[in-house]
């Protein structure tokens, strides 16, 4: 099942996305969004409504962000092998996930400009794959990962490249600007996803960043198991599991993301997340 937040004459609601249309969740559920129907472990209720007749046509919404809000975000760095080569320090495979964190309103959703801030020209794409926990747990062991797994949404991880590098170890002022991500177009049940993806991005038409997920250094039950140790998983938790090499600082010159730019995401079974660039507005 593909599950969608969106906007239509109606108002906002979610709902399944099927070929024919959407199926509205929302007036059919005791849920006021997705977040509150993940939230409250709601995935057999709305299983129940899979079949039925589409209330929306495929062309008569907006989709928004999949998920308006969530407990906690984390994101996994240098993940690909050569993404790890790509800092060209001699470091050998990392033993443990490099993680940060990310705030909701980091991430627009799909079809949504993503925002250059005035303070930095250094706007970059991370194409990306995201979990969203649908049962909660602590040490979960890796043969039990899919049962805590709601589902996979696309995710672009857009970075402010010089306010990561602020200090040793500050990533976080660089990962979180308003509406520098994206999320979307709609997140999949494990059920309806192949066991790994090919990850592609395109900037303006040009692949730029194009892997497997099976290549990932830690896979997805590794970094369910390991983010689950040291603190307990929620319903709603994002976990981004890392970008494949390409990304536009990586390249000599860089190539940093412009206003009028649009970056493509594609992975089979999770559509395509698409975003304009434009600056920043603000009063």
């Amino acid at each position: 099942m593909k599950f969608v937040s969106f906007e239509s004459a109606g108002g906002e609601s979610f709902g399944l996305l099927r070929d024919d249309g959407i199926v509205d969740l929302g007036k059919r559920l005791p849920f006021a969004s997705l977040a509150e129907l993940i939230a409250n472990r709601g995935l057999e209720a709305a299983r129940a409504y899979a079949n039925a007749a589409p209330d929306v046509a495929p062309g008569g919404v907006t989709l928004l962000k999949p998920l308006d809000k969530w407990p906690k975000c984390f994101c996994v760095g240098v993940n690909y092998p050569d993404r790890n080569a790509e800092y060209k320090d001699g470091a050998e495979q990392p033993k443990y996930p490099s993680l940060f964190i990310r705030f909701p309103e980091s991430f627009t959703g799909p079809d949504m400009p993503l925002a250059r801030p005035p303070e930095s020209p250094q706007l970059d794409y991370e194409g990306e794959i995201a979990l969203v926990i649908g049962k909660g747990g602590r040490r979960i062991a890796q043969d039990a990962w899919r049962e805590h797994v709601f589902g996979m949404v696309l995710a672009n991880e857009g970075t402010i490249r010089d306010w990561v590098r602020h200090g040793k170890f500050n990533v976080t002022p660089g990962k979180n600007w308003p509406s520098t991500g994206a999320l979307g177009p709609y997140i999949a049940t494990l059920d309806a996803l192949p066991e790994h993806f090919r990850l592609t991005t395109r900037v303006n038409g040009e692949t730029r960043q194009d892997d497997d997920t099976s290549r990932m250094m830690f896979p997805f039950a590794r970094i369910v198991e390991y983010v689950s140790t040291f603190c307990a998983l929620e319903p709603g938790d994002v976990i981004l599991t890392g970008t494949p090499s390409g990304a536009g600082a990586r390249f000599d010159p860089p190539r940093w993301l412009k206003p009028g730019d649009i970056v493509e995401i594609e992975a089979s079974g999770l559509g395509v997340l698409r975003n304009s660039v434009a600056d920043e507005s603000f009063a």
